[in-house]
């Protein structure tokens, strides 16, 4: 193969249009007529169908990638049946690939001259990163952020996952699928000064409280 490819990571937070992006750019190859393929991990089960969905409502069919699919034989088996290389692979919530997978993206740009676009989140609701994205991090060609605001006007970094009551939770498995009601995306600072908030008012001892509630009293 002689065609020249390249392998991005195009990260974001929840909420900075990452899928808008991606449909756009496949709504853009087929008016061109360019051969492209969506994926998607199939870890997203809010999907009962193999679909891509954006918040703003557009979608498009994809296809699912397993926790066992090997992508570079996928590409290799579309070349072998139907003798074709595929020019552009789009792949949705690709934090969700594991390090194996996106190695074997890696392969499919290298050997097959395709261009592989990965679109997803730096890290989970703790800072830490994932798996995929961490790869993605350390051996794809081009890296791009999209950014977004947190309300304080800062550049969201942290998907901070929220109880019922709107609280930060601090624990829990790092993967738990969910949208707005369960996430929000916040700057470093907002995040830190929440965690603080809720760890001191978790701390207050009865008596300090109804000292406290004794004072506002008085003071009304």
């Amino acid at each position: 193969m002689y065609r020249k490819g390249k392998l991005y990571f195009r990260y974001g937070t929840m909420g900075s249009a990452k899928t808008a992006m991606l449909l756009t750019t496949a709504y853009n190859f087929e008016e061109r007529d360019m051969d492209y393929i969506c994926m998607k991990p199939v870890i997203d089960t809010r999907e009962s169908k193999n679909v891509i969905r954006s918040r703003i409502g557009i979608e498009r069919e994809c296809r699912w990638i397993y926790p066992a699919t090997n992508l570079y034989e996928f590409v290799r088996e579309l070349y072998r049946t139907e003798h074709r290389v595929v020019e552009w692979f789009l792949i949705d919530e690709a934090q969700f690939l594991s390090e194996q997978q996106v190695d074997q993206l890696s392969r499919v740009v290298d050997d097959f001259g395709c261009n592989v676009i990965c679109y997803g989140l730096r890290t989970d609701f703790q800072s830490h990163m994932f798996e995929g994205s961490r790869r993605l991090f350390e051996i794809a060609d081009t890296i791009d952020e999209i950014k977004s605001t947190c309300n304080c006007g800062r550049k969201t970094i942290i998907n901070a996952r929220i109880d019922a009551n709107g609280n930060f939770v601090q624990e829990g498995a790092q993967v738990e699928i969910g949208g707005n009601d369960r996430y929000v995306a916040v700057c470093r600072k907002c995040w830190r000064n929440k965690r603080i908030e809720q760890s001191r008012r978790d701390s207050l001892p009865f008596a300090d409280i109804d000292h406290e509630t004794e004072e506002c009293t008085s003071c009304n």
